[in-house]
Protein backbone atom coordinates (compact mmCIF):
# COMPACT_ATOMS: atom_id res chain seq x y z
CA UNK A 1 0.00 0.00 0.00
CA UNK A 2 2.85 2.10 0.80
CA UNK A 3 4.51 1.43 -2.39
CA UNK A 4 1.29 2.51 -4.48
CA UNK A 5 1.06 6.13 -2.69
CA UNK A 6 4.48 6.69 -3.13
CA UNK A 7 4.37 5.78 -6.61
CA UNK A 8 1.41 7.85 -7.39
CA UNK A 9 2.93 10.36 -5.69
CA UNK A 10 5.76 10.49 -8.06
CA UNK A 11 3.36 11.06 -10.84
CA UNK A 12 1.35 13.69 -9.86
CA UNK A 13 5.24 15.72 -9.02
CA UNK A 14 6.11 14.32 -12.30
CA UNK A 15 3.18 15.46 -14.49
CA UNK A 16 3.30 19.21 -12.41
CA UNK A 17 6.44 19.54 -13.10
CA UNK A 18 6.22 18.65 -16.74
CA UNK A 19 3.26 21.45 -16.89
CA UNK A 20 5.51 23.65 -15.15
CA UNK A 21 7.78 23.40 -17.22
CA UNK A 22 5.62 23.38 -20.76
CA UNK A 23 4.09 26.66 -19.45
CA UNK A 24 7.81 28.41 -18.45
CA UNK A 25 8.92 27.01 -21.44
CA UNK A 26 5.91 28.97 -23.03
CA UNK A 27 6.30 31.68 -21.88
CA UNK A 28 7.54 35.16 -24.12
CA UNK A 29 11.32 36.52 -22.88
CA UNK A 30 11.86 39.60 -20.94
CA UNK A 31 11.53 43.18 -23.15
CA UNK A 32 15.27 44.48 -24.34
CA UNK A 33 16.62 47.36 -24.81
CA UNK A 34 13.76 49.37 -22.47
CA UNK A 35 14.55 52.71 -22.81
CA UNK A 36 12.67 56.48 -21.16
CA UNK A 37 12.53 59.36 -23.42
CA UNK A 38 10.53 63.03 -23.99
CA UNK A 39 11.06 63.67 -20.30
CA UNK A 40 9.02 66.44 -18.87
CA UNK A 41 7.61 67.51 -14.95
CA UNK A 42 4.62 65.37 -15.60
CA UNK A 43 5.31 62.87 -18.45
CA UNK A 44 7.61 60.31 -19.67
CA UNK A 45 7.68 57.69 -22.86
CA UNK A 46 8.74 54.23 -22.42
CA UNK A 47 9.59 52.30 -25.09
CA UNK A 48 11.45 48.59 -25.59
CA UNK A 49 12.17 45.72 -27.97
CA UNK A 50 10.74 42.15 -27.96
CA UNK A 51 12.98 39.38 -29.56
CA UNK A 52 11.12 38.33 -32.94
CA UNK A 53 9.80 34.94 -33.09
CA UNK A 54 7.23 34.88 -29.65
CA UNK A 55 3.47 36.24 -29.87
CA UNK A 56 2.88 39.04 -27.86
CA UNK A 57 -0.51 40.04 -27.37
CA UNK A 58 0.14 42.81 -24.15
CA UNK A 59 2.40 44.75 -21.77
CA UNK A 60 2.66 45.35 -18.01
CA UNK A 61 4.92 48.45 -16.44
CA UNK A 62 6.20 48.56 -12.98
CA UNK A 63 6.48 52.02 -12.08
CA UNK A 64 7.94 53.44 -8.80
CA UNK A 65 9.34 56.18 -7.39
CA UNK A 66 13.03 55.55 -5.74
CA UNK A 67 11.84 56.47 -2.14
CA UNK A 68 9.29 53.59 -2.09
CA UNK A 69 6.36 55.65 -1.31
CA UNK A 70 4.58 55.32 -4.55
CA UNK A 71 4.11 51.96 -7.04
CA UNK A 72 1.80 51.74 -9.89
CA UNK A 73 1.18 48.98 -12.74
CA UNK A 74 0.02 49.56 -15.77
CA UNK A 75 -0.99 46.57 -17.43
CA UNK A 76 -2.54 46.75 -21.54
CA UNK A 77 -3.62 43.92 -23.79
CA UNK A 78 -4.96 43.01 -26.98
CA UNK A 79 -1.93 45.53 -28.54
CA UNK A 80 1.13 45.19 -30.20
CA UNK A 81 2.69 48.19 -28.84
CA UNK A 82 6.04 48.48 -27.87
CA UNK A 83 5.64 52.07 -25.88
CA UNK A 84 3.58 53.84 -23.35
CA UNK A 85 3.25 57.09 -21.57
CA UNK A 86 3.51 57.58 -18.60
CA UNK A 87 1.32 60.26 -16.78
CA UNK A 88 0.61 62.12 -13.77
CA UNK A 89 4.51 62.14 -12.59
CA UNK A 90 6.19 64.74 -10.11
CA UNK A 91 8.37 67.13 -11.30
CA UNK A 92 12.26 66.71 -10.27
CA UNK A 93 11.21 63.30 -8.49
CA UNK A 94 13.39 60.28 -9.44
CA UNK A 95 11.70 56.74 -11.04
CA UNK A 96 12.51 53.06 -11.82
CA UNK A 97 10.42 51.09 -14.19
CA UNK A 98 10.73 47.72 -15.40
CA UNK A 99 8.60 46.26 -18.55
CA UNK A 100 7.04 42.87 -19.28
CA UNK A 101 5.66 41.11 -22.05
CA UNK A 102 2.33 39.36 -21.88
CA UNK A 103 2.16 36.08 -24.10
CA UNK A 104 -0.53 33.75 -24.49
CA UNK A 105 0.54 31.22 -21.92
CA UNK A 106 1.29 33.89 -19.24
CA UNK A 107 3.87 37.14 -18.65
CA UNK A 108 7.62 37.03 -18.90
CA UNK A 109 10.18 38.08 -16.13
CA UNK A 110 10.59 41.53 -15.98
CA UNK A 111 13.18 43.61 -17.60
CA UNK A 112 16.25 45.44 -15.87
CA UNK A 113 15.13 48.30 -14.10
CA UNK A 114 15.67 51.44 -15.68
CA UNK A 115 15.76 54.51 -13.38
CA UNK A 116 15.23 58.16 -15.08
CA UNK A 117 14.19 61.49 -13.20
CA UNK A 118 11.70 64.38 -13.96
CA UNK A 119 12.42 67.87 -14.97
CA UNK A 120 11.47 70.82 -13.74
CA UNK A 121 8.26 72.69 -14.97
CA UNK A 122 9.90 75.48 -15.86
CA UNK A 123 12.39 73.52 -17.85
CA UNK A 124 11.28 73.35 -21.91
CA UNK A 125 12.08 69.98 -23.66
CA UNK A 126 14.35 71.17 -26.71
CA UNK A 127 11.74 70.87 -29.67
CA UNK A 128 13.16 69.03 -32.39
CA UNK A 129 11.58 67.02 -35.86
CA UNK A 130 12.14 63.84 -33.61
CA UNK A 131 9.49 64.80 -30.70
CA UNK A 132 6.61 64.77 -33.68
CA UNK A 133 6.41 61.33 -32.68
CA UNK A 134 6.08 61.63 -29.14
CA UNK A 135 2.23 60.59 -28.15
CA UNK A 136 2.52 63.51 -25.52
CA UNK A 137 3.70 66.12 -28.25
CA UNK A 138 0.56 65.30 -30.52
CA UNK A 139 -1.62 65.71 -27.34
CA UNK A 140 -1.00 68.36 -26.65
CA UNK A 141 -0.68 70.19 -30.13
CA UNK A 142 -4.21 68.15 -30.66
CA UNK A 143 -5.33 70.41 -27.02
CA UNK A 144 -3.61 73.82 -28.51
CA UNK A 145 -5.77 73.05 -31.99
CA UNK A 146 -8.77 72.67 -29.69
CA UNK A 147 -8.22 75.52 -27.58
CA UNK A 148 -7.56 77.65 -30.46
CA UNK A 149 -10.99 76.50 -32.45
CA UNK A 150 -13.07 77.07 -29.61
CA UNK A 151 -12.23 80.28 -29.32
CA UNK A 152 -13.04 81.26 -32.85
CA UNK A 153 -16.59 80.10 -32.48
CA UNK A 154 -16.84 81.81 -29.29
CA UNK A 155 -15.98 85.19 -31.13
CA UNK A 156 -18.27 84.47 -34.00
CA UNK A 157 -20.96 83.42 -32.17
CA UNK A 158 -20.68 86.33 -30.08
CA UNK A 159 -20.36 88.71 -33.12
CA UNK A 160 -23.30 87.24 -34.54
CA UNK A 161 -25.54 87.88 -31.15
CA UNK A 162 -23.98 91.40 -31.58
CA UNK A 163 -25.38 91.96 -35.15
CA UNK A 164 -28.78 90.48 -34.36
CA UNK A 165 -29.25 92.85 -31.18
CA UNK A 166 -28.09 96.05 -33.34
CA UNK A 167 -30.34 94.76 -36.17
CA UNK A 168 -33.12 94.30 -33.46
CA UNK A 169 -32.66 97.81 -32.07
CA UNK A 170 -32.38 99.34 -35.32
CA UNK A 171 -35.78 97.78 -36.33
CA UNK A 172 -37.28 99.00 -33.08
CA UNK A 173 -36.37 102.62 -33.48
CA UNK A 174 -37.62 102.31 -37.14
CA UNK A 175 -40.98 101.07 -35.92
CA UNK A 176 -40.93 103.99 -32.67
CA UNK A 177 -40.54 106.78 -35.30
CA UNK A 178 -43.49 105.37 -37.64
CA UNK A 179 -45.86 105.38 -34.35
CA UNK A 180 -44.88 108.79 -33.53
CA UNK A 181 -45.13 110.56 -37.26
CA UNK A 182 -48.38 108.48 -37.58
CA UNK A 183 -49.75 110.17 -34.14
CA UNK A 184 -48.57 113.72 -35.29
CA UNK A 185 -50.47 113.16 -38.68
CA UNK A 186 -53.31 112.40 -36.39
CA UNK A 187 -53.65 115.20 -34.09
CA UNK A 188 -52.99 118.06 -36.79
CA UNK A 189 -56.58 118.28 -38.64
CA UNK A 190 -58.01 118.45 -35.55
CA UNK A 191 -56.30 121.48 -34.33
CA UNK A 192 -56.65 122.62 -38.26
CA UNK A 193 -60.50 122.65 -37.39
CA UNK A 194 -60.29 124.92 -34.05
CA UNK A 195 -60.18 128.28 -34.34
CA UNK A 196 -57.88 129.76 -32.30
CA UNK A 197 -58.73 132.51 -29.03
CA UNK A 198 -57.43 135.56 -29.34
CA UNK A 199 -56.75 137.28 -26.59
CA UNK A 200 -58.09 140.98 -28.13
CA UNK A 201 -61.35 138.74 -28.63
CA UNK A 202 -60.82 140.16 -32.38
CA UNK A 203 -63.17 137.59 -33.83
CA UNK A 204 -65.89 138.12 -31.25
CA UNK A 205 -65.60 142.01 -31.15
CA UNK A 206 -66.22 141.81 -34.86
CA UNK A 207 -69.19 140.04 -34.71
CA UNK A 208 -70.63 141.91 -32.28
CA UNK A 209 -69.86 145.22 -34.09
CA UNK A 210 -71.33 143.88 -37.01
CA UNK A 211 -74.74 143.07 -35.36
CA UNK A 212 -74.60 146.98 -34.06
CA UNK A 213 -74.66 148.04 -37.27
CA UNK A 214 -77.46 145.97 -38.76
CA UNK A 215 -79.42 147.28 -35.71
CA UNK A 216 -78.35 151.05 -36.31
CA UNK A 217 -79.23 151.10 -40.15
CA UNK A 218 -82.85 149.25 -39.23
CA UNK A 219 -83.36 151.75 -36.86
CA UNK A 220 -82.42 154.68 -39.29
Amino acid sequence: MARVLVLVNSVGLLLFGSEMFLVGANRPPAPVNVSVMHLRADSATVSWEVPEGDIIIGFSISQQRMDGKMQRFIREVNTTSRSCVLWDLEEETNYIIQVQSIGLYGESQASKRVPFRTLKKTDRFPSNSSNQDDPTVQGLDKARHLQTGEMIIIVVVLLMWAAVIALFCRQYDIIKDNDSSNSKEKVKPSSERTTPEHHSGGLLRSKFHHSVSSINIIEV
